[in-house]
Order: C-alpha cells, then structure tokens, then sequence
C-alpha cells in the first residue's frame, strides 16, 4: 500500500498522488519454492499479479515477446497482469506447469514445493518466493495497463536504497527457516512489490502516455480524479468541464486528445470495471452495485454491462461464485495434506 509518508504525497493538490492513495497491492497466496537445477516451471496467465524472489541459485526469467532476463541470489520481480512466464536453468530444460508440483501448506496463504535431489548437496537448490497479488483498484485501474509486463527491483536500488534491508531479510529468511518465517516473508513481499510499483511511478511511469499525461496535466487531472473519486455521481458533460474550469467544448476536446475517448465513454468503462471488481472481491449483489454506480435500475446496469464486458452481469458473478467454490473445496483439502493452489 501506498501511505502519506510517501514522498508522493508532498503536493497533497496532485492528482496522481491523490489516486495513488487508493492503490493496494494484496497478496492473495505464495509459495516457497526449493528445486534442484536443471528444472523449468511455467506460471499461467491470471487476472492477479505475479512476484518472484530469488533467495538462492541463478535462473532465466522467459515470457512472450520478452528478452530472457536473468534472475540471481536477491533479484524482484513484479509481473503486473500475471501474463504466462516460464523460470527456467537453462535453454533445453523440460518445462513443467506449475499447478503440477505436490504443494505442503506451511501457514494461511502460503505453501511449500520441494522438488529436489535427496542425496545432492542442498547447498546447490534453488530457493524461490512466489507470490500471487491482487490490485485493490477502486481508483486506478488504468495504471496497471501502462506498466512494463516485467518491473525488476534492481532498477531502484541506486534510489531506494532502503529495499536491500528488506531483501536481504527475505534471503535469510529463505535460508533459514525459523518459525513464523512463511509469514513474514508474505509481507515482506507486499512491500517489496508495492515499492517497485511506487518507483515506477516516482521515475515518471515509463514511456507511458495518455491517462499518465491526462493525470498531469494540472486541470484535465481535476476532473480524472474527480471521476475517480466519485463514480456513481451523474456526470454531465457540464459538470466535468467545470471541474476543469473551462467550456464543454475544449474539455471534450482535450480529453479525447489526451485519452483517446470521450469523457461519457471513460465515465461507463470505470463504473463497469468496479461493478466487474466488486463481483469479484466482494461478491456484491447486481442491485447493489448498480445503485452504488448511480444507475436508475438495475436493467440500465445491466445493459450497460453487457455492452462494455460483453456478457450479463449475471454471467460474471457466476463464474466468479464457480471460482470461488473450486478454490474453497481444494482449501478443504488441506487437512488430507493438500495445499491450496497458488
């Protein structure tokens, strides 16, 4: 999580820093990997974030369309959309699915995969902490579209020079393996991974445009942030404009210059991606969320789902609830043994 000790939060009137600080990176389950080379493990593509941390050994990050990035003792990296990737000792390893390896829980959320050689020299596995992370997005949901597909640590160090404390308590904690150890590296990893979001934003977010220039610029950000802030309110074209202090006209020029969309198109998007994360994380019922988004009934919401997603409301918190009762019975599983899957 972001908080207001963040160096961001010096301009209290900065619409970036005022979204920032609905920004939450939760995690929602990890894993202690300890694999002795050669092996390759392939991660599927998810709707959650995806951390790795290595505590011990050398590897090779691979991902479509991606440069191989190599990964040794004490590198992060943080997979914003949990796009399909593969960690890997060598070029010609047989890959293996990740959901395939026999998983022992080790605490709430957290779990251990070993995979090694008995008789080897212990010295010579590799240690690995993953970890699944949901974005918490009420506010800012189009942030994580303009991210790199892989953000590494390293590139903060030279700034940031307060993150070695925390990976270097990661690797000892890897190593060590005290009680209490599968929990503190869950919130070690939090923070390391929300630290690497809040550096890329601080570092001027990339060569990402649009919404990132609309957030800067001093009076179109007003209105952003507005939006933001308030989505269920009944935005006039009016309203926005004089959010901005200007004419209906330039407002709705500007914005679409800046956004590529126009101001009512932006309004529908964000309430149907909240109505989409409410169904999700707080299984909120279709009535609920259509009076939260200032919708008149709850047919309008529906329609208007069904246009931006593409399905029925319905539909989504079907599958959300289907989910939701897998993942329950594979947790029920635990006591003959099985871990929740990750």
């Amino acid at each position: 999580m972001f908080d207001q000790s963040s160096g961001l939060q010096k301009n209290k009137h900065d619409p970036v820093s005022e979204l920032l600080m609905g920004m939450r990176l939760r995690g929602a389950s990890y894993g202690r990997l300890q694999l002795s080379p050669p092996f390759g493990i392939r991660f599927p593509a998810g709707p959650e974030a995806r951390f790795h941390f290595v505590a011990r050994g050398k590897v090779l990050l691979r991902a479509p369309g991606e440069v191989g990035r190599e990964l040794a003792c004490g590198d992060a990296v943080l997979l914003p959309r949990g796009e399909v990737h593969e960690i890997v000792t060598g070029s010609h390893v047989q890959i293996r699915d990740y959901e395939s390896y026999t998983r022992k829980p080790l605490c709430a959320d957290v779990a251990a995969v070993e995979a090694c050689i008995k008789t080897a020299d212990r010295e010579n596995d590799t240690l690995i902490f993953t970890g699944r992370m949901e974005f918490e997005l009420d506010t800012l949901h189009p942030l994580v579209g303009l991210m790199p597909p892989i953000m590494s640590v390293g590139a903060l160090i030279g700034r940031q020079p307060e993150l070695m404390p925390l990976l270097d308590a990661m690797e000892r904690e890897m190593g060590e393996e005290r009680v209490g150890s599968a929990g503190i590296l869950a919130r070690l990893a939090d923070v390391i991974a929300a630290s690497i979001v809040r550096g890329w934003v601080e570092c001027g977010c990339g060569d990402a445009t649009g919404w990132i220039e609309a957030l800067r610029d001093p009076r179109l950000g007003r209105v952003i942030a507005a939006l933001h802030h308030e989505p269920g309110r009944n935005w006039t074209l009016a309203d926005m404009a004089g959010e901005m202090g200007s004419s209906r006209s330039v407002f709705a020029k500007r914005f679409v210059e800046v956004t590529g969309v126009t101001p009512q198109r932006y309004v529908l998007a964000l309430r149907m991606r909240l109505a989409e994360q409410w169904f999700r994380r707080d299984k909120l019922s279709i009535d609920t969320a259509a009076r939260r988004l200032g919708f008149g009934s709850q047919a309008a919401f529906a329609r208007a789902f069904k246009r931006v997603v593409g399905e029925p409301p319905g539909h989504t918190r079907k599958k959300t609830a289907a989910a939701s009762a897998l993942e329950n019975g594979t947790t029920g599983r635990r006591k003959n043994g099985a871990a929740r899957e990750i």
